[in-house]
């Protein structure tokens, strides 16, 4: 697995473009509303440690997603990213470590691409570390009262292929030296004896795992 380089920021770049960018995905399946989305809707304008917070939504396309992504990253040249994402059946925040260099989609995505088994960028490394401080920003988040775990598997439907895409082009690209990223799985939305967790819980947890994240100069690879 690789690390992109230069996994810390920059004291320069911060400082002058102390943006942050949070991602989430339209709705997709079974699911109406899909609560990354309305996590990064919830940030947008923010301030997190100092830092602007530009929420926007990705399409829940694998070749969509990637170019909305790249677009934004031109845009708003963001010190840190974090992408969201909707994983079923969870009652926790998944912080994920691995981005694997693998699309194996069980269903279509919603342009119709199921993409089966095969790379995603074609002599690219295997995988990619996420250059976050996923245990630093676990331990904030537990302690905040937002049950939070951190995954080695991002699986490998449109939400792997955008956290690697991000991680590939972060470590192999010399103009985002110094830029972070990651990715979180959120549970579906709940509450009141439903499985999953309120919006306002979703928020507070990725606000307070961005915080912790801001406040860690490099990551731990605990």
């Amino acid at each position: 697995m690789v690390t992109p380089a230069s996994a810390s920021p920059s004291a320069a770049r911060a400082a002058a473009r102390p943006t942050v960018l949070v991602t989430g995905f339209d709705a997709f399946g079974e699911h109406a509303v899909n609560p990354s989305a309305q996590v990064a809707q919830a940030l947008h304008r923010r301030q997190v440690a100092g830092c602007r917070v530009v929420g926007a939504q990705l399409p829940t396309a694998f070749g969509a997603a990637t170019a909305q992504l790249l677009q934004l990253l031109e845009r708003h040249q963001p010190a840190l990213v974090l992408c969201l994402g909707l994983t079923a059946g969870r009652d926790a925040l998944q912080l994920e470590r691995v981005a694997l260099n693998r699309d194996d989609a069980r269903l279509p995505d919603n342009d119709g691409a199921q993409p089966r088994e095969q790379p995603i960028i074609d002599g690219a490394p295997a995988a990619y570390l996420c250059t976050l401080p996923t245990e630093a920003m676990q331990r904030a988040m537990v302690a905040a009262g937002v049950p939070t775990v951190v995954s080695q598997n991002a699986g490998s439907f449109v939400c792997n292929h955008v956290f690697f895409q991000l991680l590939h082009r972060l470590a192999s690209e010399p103009r985002w030296q110094g830029t972070r990223g990651g990715f979180i799985h959120l549970p579906p939305l709940g509450g009141q004896g439903n499985a999953g967790m309120p919006l306002a819980q979703l928020v507070h947890g990725v606000r307070t795992g961005l915080r912790a994240a801001l406040n860690t100069p490099a990551p731990s690879q605990a």
